[in-house]
């Protein structure tokens, strides 16, 4: 099953095509710069905008085509804008059962809708319950408003920067809460944002925009790590892995992790044994050597094999790594990749002297 979406959009001087297959699980961000169209395609497939032209099936129901347009508020789909929008003069328990009452018109069998104390204990909304919204923080008053549209059960869930109004603490705050969702409920997400933290700490796939439109679909992990792609150059180019808990070093205050790229270790101990996380390795925080180091303060170092190698300006250079089944990178000086005689098939060890833990 899957989402296709497919829209010709003529604005003014804005044009934006777009013919995509998007998966109809786990959340898929639409990243690119300000003005590239994220918002616009989000729209298109709320049926708030509509082009005469566009597509528009959610597995094999049709919410658009040459002869069908079903609108907004009969399309089976939650929409979470900037701003929480909640309703001021009800409490955050009648703004979601507004959210409820909506899943009688679209479900004719009782039971199919998502349960009410399932969604609330998932975003923290047990406390908030008979507040209004003008008493809640920024970042609760947006857990609200996503709990009001997961409440409606519906087919497809869009986000559009939900959190961008918000500051870093409250982002840092509210980010669990999504996570939470995207583990917990079987519900597709298309999240609009151009925040790379947020979709490196979120997405599973990546439909990359710019302004010229549409630039290629993926995995997140094997797009970040892309060299014909732009998110693999600049200074905040990286990679995503994903891990399991195996075990504590109490001594030391350390996570134990096993991945595919071998074990890794990292500070804290707050996460529970079995538990999955993803890791992110910055390439700027990669060094190479052609012998494995003893003598040295890193504790992550694995066996690698060089894939490519791609200039960065006079300087630097990209160096694409494979680590068993996955893949990293590294940035170096030119001169250090020469010294090392760099190239394609040449066994290295990479040393990673941070690796942050996302969940």
């Amino acid at each position: 099953m899957s989402i296709k979406a497919c829209f010709d959009i003529k604005r003014g001087e804005f044009s934006l095509n777009v013919d995509v297959e998007l998966p109809e699980q786990g959340i898929t961000a639409l990243f690119g710069p300000s003005g590239c169209g994220k918002t616009t395609l989000l729209r298109a497939m709320a049926g708030l905008d509509r082009y005469p032209t566009g597509r528009l099936h959610i597995g094999e129901t049709c919410w658009q085509d040459e002869n069908t347009f079903v609108a907004t508020h009969e399309r089976e789909l939650g929409y979470v804008f900037q701003e929480s929008s909640l309703f001021p003069h009800m409490t955050v328990q009648q703004n979601l059962d507004y959210g409820v009452s909506r899943v009688k018109s679209w479900h004719a069998a009782p039971g199919n809708g998502v349960s009410s104390d399932n969604v609330i204990d998932l975003l923290g909304l047990g406390n908030l319950l008979g507040r209004h919204p003008t008493t809640l923080s920024g970042g609760e008053q947006q857990r609200v408003a996503i709990a009001r549209a997961i409440l409606t059960s519906p087919r497809l869930l869009l986000m559009d920067e939900p959190l961008a109004s918000l500051d870093l603490d409250r982002k840092l705050e509210i980010l669990p809460y999504i996570d939470a969702l995207h583990r917990d409920l079987a519900m597709p997400v298309i999240y609009v944002s151009h925040d790379r933290d947020e979709v490196a700490r979120l997405a599973d796939n990546l439909l990359l925009m710019s302004d010229r439109g549409i630039v290629v679909l993926g995995r997140v992990a094997d797009m970040l790590t892309r060299v014909d792609l732009p998110l693999a150059h600049g200074s905040e180019a990286e990679a995503l892995i994903e891990a399991t808990v195996s075990s504590h070093d109490d001594q030391y205050d350390l996570i134990c992790l096993e991945s595919p790229l071998g074990p890794v270790t990292v500070p804290g101990k707050t996460l529970a044994v079995g538990d999955g996380v993803r890791l992110r390795i910055l390439a700027r925080d990669v060094s190479l050597t052609l012998a494995h180091q003893t003598d040295t303060s890193i504790l992550n170092i694995f066996a690698a094999t060089v894939d490519d190698i791609v200039a960065e300006g006079s300087s630097q250079v990209t160096v694409r790594l494979s680590v068993a089944d996955s893949v990293i990178l590294a940035r170096i000086t030119r001169k250090s990749a020469d010294l090392l005689g760099l190239k394609p098939g040449l066994q290295v060890y990479a040393q990673t002297k941070s690796v942050a833990l996302l969940a």
